[in-house]
């Protein structure tokens, strides 16, 4: 039987321009290029590759914080880039954001209380008594003590903030969170208990989870699905066991050869080069000018996507 996609991204390219520095003119930065994506309902698909590949910019563009140039990001069968003020602030209780940062992302002005309200003032009609009753259960849902309210962010931990910011997302009940590295901030030592809290959300509640993040073990411990992106592109997609157990693409062998593992016996895979410039990529296959399996057809031709549940950009599955 076929899963419920509750979010449908299809063919969305986004480009942004930047200034080229003292000597003027402009350049076009390529961030997403061309990404097909099905998101599941009740399902945690996260989104790997390196810092500068595009993740979060994608991850801004399916909530529309970020323009996109053409495409379409379908929501219960509803374009989200065609949606007027009124359809995307209605939108926008249904899918909530937890940034990587958590301290920057609570204005250090307000005390908890007040920042777990803000977004049901916003949104909804509801009574005072209602949304105080809403605000005391999410944060009691993250493990932590309604006596925390009264107090400002900067009275708690990174773990503490994220807890809080995770439950400021969850006040509206939406049906999806999409999550931008947030545990990447954290110490080490209270990572898992941000990690294990999105885990509990998931299963007791049926949450969709979009996770974005670079880290391929909190990937094997918590997603279902990943998808690999280089350069703007999904080169990867399939089961998280599958991902692990039998890596396609180039790219993802060199991401899993990196993963510290006991017993392990495999040599770690070093790329050649940096990561291309997006405002300048490569032709052909963008990863070739780093692989080592490269053929000449890579240098000038574009792979397409084979396979059904497992897919793969590459020109060695051909």
């Amino acid at each position: 039987m076929q899963e419920k996609s509750l979010v449908q991204i299809n063919n969305l390219f986004v480009e942004y321009t930047t200034n080229k520095g003292i000597l003027g003119g402009k350049k076009i930065i390529h961030a997403v290029n061309g990404v097909s994506l099905d998101i599941h309902k009740g399902e945690i698909l996260a989104i790997a590759g390196e810092s500068g590949c595009g993740k979060s910019t994608l991850a801004k563009a399916i909530l529309k914080l970020e323009p996109a140039k053409s495409g379409e990001i379908l929501f219960n069968d509803k374009n989200i880039l065609s949606l007027d003020k009124k359809e995307l602030k209605d939108f926008r209780k249904h899918a909530q954001m937890v940034f990587q940062n958590p301290y920057a992302s609570l204005n250090p002005k307000m005390k908890i209380i007040d920042i777990l309200k803000e977004p049901l003032e916003i949104n909804t009609n509801y009574s005072k008594e209602k949304i105080l009753e809403i605000v005391k259960e999410k944060i009691k849902l993250v493990g932590l003590d309604e006596n925390c309210l009264d107090l400002y962010p900067h009275e708690f931990s990174g773990g503490q903030r994220q807890r809080i910011a995770i439950a400021r997302a969850l006040v509206l009940n939406p049906e999806f969170i999409l999550a931008d590295e947030p545990v990447s901030a954290l110490d080490v030592s209270i990572q898992a208990q941000v990690i294990n809290l999105l885990k509990e959300l998931k299963e007791k509640y049926n949450l969709t989870i979009i996770l974005i993040t670079h880290d391929m073990s909190v990937i094997e411990y918590l997603a279902d699905r990943v998808a690999i992106m280089y350069l703007g592109e999904i080169v990867e997609i399939a089961q998280t066991e599958e991902i692990f157990k039998n890596p396609l693409h180039p790219y993802t062998k060199a991401l899993l050869s990196s993963v510290p593992q006991i017993n392990k016996t495999d040599k770690k895979i070093i790329l050649k080069g940096d990561l291309p410039s997006p405002a300048n990529p490569p032709k052909g296959c963008k990863f070739h000018t780093r692989c080592p399996y490269a053929m000449e057809k890579c240098k000038t031709c574009i792979p397409k996507e084979s396979g059904i549940r497992h897919k793969v950009r590459c020109f060695i599955y051909d």
